[in-house]
Formats: C-alpha cells, sequence, structure tokens
C-alpha cells in the first residue's frame, strides 16, 4: 500500500540499472530538472545493482529488462527477497518482442512499467519527461511486501458480508439478489499495481463466464497490447482490446485502446471516444463507469483496484446511484490505496474487498444471477 510520501523535505533516491550509456545518460537527465529526485547511484546489471542497494539505500529502482551477468527478472526476484523496494520496469518498445518479459517482472514484484528512451532528444520532451518524474513520486511512497500479501477478510460497507458459497445459495441470496437481478455488465478500473491485480481477478473466473467484462487499466502509452496478449495466456476467458462499434458478448474481457475513452451507445455498443482526458486520464475509469450506468441502469457491478490519484471514484458513485453493485479494493491489498479510498470516501462502495476475494466475489454474484428467478 502507500504512505503519505517521503517524510520532509528529502530528496527521492533513485537507482538506475542499465547496460545502456546513452539510456543511463538521459534518464539522469531527466531526473536532474526535478529538484526532488537524486541519481545516487547507476549500474550496468543487476549484480552490480544489488551490491550498491545496501550502501546507496535508494527510494526507488529503475531497471532494463536485458542485461549481462543478472538480467532484469532475477534482478526484481533478488531485490525483493533481500532488499524490498519500490521498482520501475523502463522497457524499449513492446513492438521488439519484451512484452512478456515485461509482464514476468510484474509477477516478480516490479511496481509499473515506462517506455525506454531511445535516443537523446526523446528525454527532451516535456510530456515524456514529466510523466517519468511522476511516476518515481507515486512509486517513492509505495511500501512494497517480502512475501505475498495475506489474504483478508472481506470488509462490507453498509450492507451484509460476503456471499456464502454457491452450495449454498439460497442463504446467500438476501445478500445481493437485489444487486445483481439485471446484471448485464461488470467493469473494473486500475492504476498503478493494476496488472497484477487484474490478473488476480481474471484467472479466477471459468471460460463459461456468462457476464461481459469490461476493464480500464491506466498504463504507460504502447504497452496495452502486451498488456493484453500477457493476460491471454493466464485467463480462461478471451481477452481483447475493444473495438468502435463492437458488442460486447459473454465469455469476452474487454480492454480500454490506448488514448481514447470506452463509452457505450444507446444501441449497446462500443464507442472509442476521442473527447479530452478526464482529470489527466484518458482513457479514464470514470467516463467509462458513468457511460456503462447510464445505459444499464442497476445492471452493472463496478470493481474500482489500485491506483494513484482519484479517477474511478466518481464513476463507482453513478454506479452505485443507479443501483448496480460496487466493489472497491481493500487498503492491505493495493499497491496504492488512492482511488478506491477516494472511492470509499465518496459512500460509493458498497464491498471492500481483498484482492484475493474479488475474483471468487464475482462467481458468487455470477451464480446467483443464473439462479435468479424472474
Amino acid at each position: 500500500m502507500i504512505t503519505n510520501g517521503m517524510a520532509g523535505n528529502r530528496r527521492i533516491k533513485v537507482l538506475i540499472v542499465d547496460d545502456s550509456p546513452v539510456a543511463v545518460e538521459v534518464l539522469k537527465r531527466i531526473f536532474s530538472s526535478s529538484d526532488e529526485i537524486e541519481v545516487v547511484g547507476t549500474a550496468r546489471h543487476g549484480k552490480e545493482g544489488l551490491e550498491m542497494i545496501p550502501r546507496l539505500k535508494p527510494n526507488v529502482v529503475c531497471t532494463d529488462l536485458h542485461m549481462p551477468q543478472m538480467n532484469g527478472l532475477e534482478f526484481v526476484k533478488e531485490i525483493m527477497a533481500r532488499h524490498p523496494l519500490p521498482i520501475l520496469v523502463i522497457s524499449v518498445s513492446v513492438s521488439k518482442g519484451d512484452d512478456d518479459n515485461v509482464f514476468q517482472l510484474l509477477e516478480a514484484g516490479a511496481i509499473d512499467v515506462f517506455p525506454k528512451p531511445e535516443g537523446i532528444m526523446l528525454g527532451q520532451s516535456a510530456r515524456f519527461s514529466a510523466d517519468l518524474i511522476a511516476k518515481i513520486k507515486v512509486l517513492s511512497g509505495v511500501v512494497p511486501f517480502r512475501k505475498a500479501k495475506r489474504q483478508g477478510v472481506a470488509t462490507p460497507v453498509g450492507i451484509a458480508p460476503i456471499p456464502k458459497p454457491c452450495a449454498d445459495i439460497d442463504d446467500a441470496r438476501p445478500t445481493i439478489e437485489k444487486l445483481t437481478r439485471r446484471l448485464k455488465m461488470i467493469v473494473i478500473g486500475a492504476s498503478t499495481g493494476g496488472p497484477q491485480a487484474l490478473e488476480t481477478i481474471l484467472k479466477a473466473l471459468p471460460a463459461d463466464f456468462s457476464i461481459p467484462i469490461v476493464c480500464v487499466q491506466h498504463i504507460s502509452e504502447g504497452f496495452m497490447v502486451s498488456l493484453v496478449d500477457w493476460l491471454k495466456g493466464r485467463c480462461k476467458l478471451k481477452v481483447a482490446i475493444a473495438r468502435n462499434n463492437e458488442r460486447p458478448v459473454p465469455g469476452n474481457i474487454y480492454f480500454a485502446a490506448d488514448d481514447r475513452h470506452l463509452k457505450i451507445n444507446g444501441n449497446g455498443a462500443f464507442i472509442l471516444s476521442n473527447e479530452a482526458p478526464e482529470g489527466s486520464h484518458k482513457p479514464s475509469i470514470t467516463v467509462t463507469m458513468a457511460s456503462f450506468a447510464e445505459h444499464y441502469g442497476g445492471g452493472v457491478l463496478g470493481v474500482l483496484l489500485t491506483g494513484m490519484g482519484r479517477d474511478g471514484a466518481e464513476g463507482l458513485l453513478c454506479i452505485s446511484q443507479a443501483g448496480g453493485a460496487t466493489v472497491a479494493q481493500d487498503e492491505d491489498s493495493c499497491i496504492v490505496f488512492g482511488m478506491p479510498d477516494q472511492a470509499i470516501k465518496l459512500g460509493a462502495a458498497k464491498y471492500v474487498l481483498d484482492i484475493n476475494q474479488i475474483g471468487r466475489f464475482l462467481l458468487k454474484v455470477e451464480c446467483i444471477e443464473k439462479n435468479s428467478v424472474g
């Protein structure tokens, strides 16, 4: 989960691990433009980086994928075993075949991904530099865990606890029957830490899961296709990027595309909107949730996962006010508790659940939906 950031006015200490001198210089130049960040060291490979961590005590580690002696994946595993730290994977274009490796690094404990500079000129992009600096600031407040987090207990907010297994469906029915009797769509939003959280939820669902799922994930531009490809190998359901005018069908998980809001029109077909960003986000979780709540009313179940800021909080509230079911990830299992926390404070979350429970919750909801009468 996230803390309140660096204590006092201390600078964020960053260790760069990359065997490309050009990439290192670009990153150093970008970080030096911020008064809040200090590059305390650079290493050519993971082995050298590991030796530097105890002495330099960085707050954030930035690592490449392919390096001599110890590659990025081995490096991340060793960091998380010896010196748990927030790790940012800085990767070259995913078109070069590194996409699966990037997400293996996230599985191993890295927090987020960012496109790797491919030349000095790219480091002169104001937007690129600002986005990278913002990413470092977010990661500097993350407290990683050496071991997998425990499975917590569901924390109901205002209504009954998580339903019992489907074997006891008659007992479970009163808990969420009213929330699911018209269920047509599940909408999930996530940001920092989202790929790992989404994998945990989606891989728990069977191939015959009968409710379409829409996901909005904040991720650096260029990584969405590789995220979808990575999840395809881990989910029983079909996973794809939503297409304009496509109608959602059961057995499918649809992701919002890069740099487009995902909405739904009056005929029940997807709209890939090029409208302005909402709260700096495009795609925006709130835009998607609000659109689906308007179309389906109480037939939407919204889930808001780990992430910085407040995108999705108002969207979850829209679903709740329309009569739909709403779930926020709990603090203990979040990488960053910002978005779920904002939703909870708005009163938008009817359930607050550990990440390991959300997939099971969706299964129970679907089971009740299938067995509902009328």
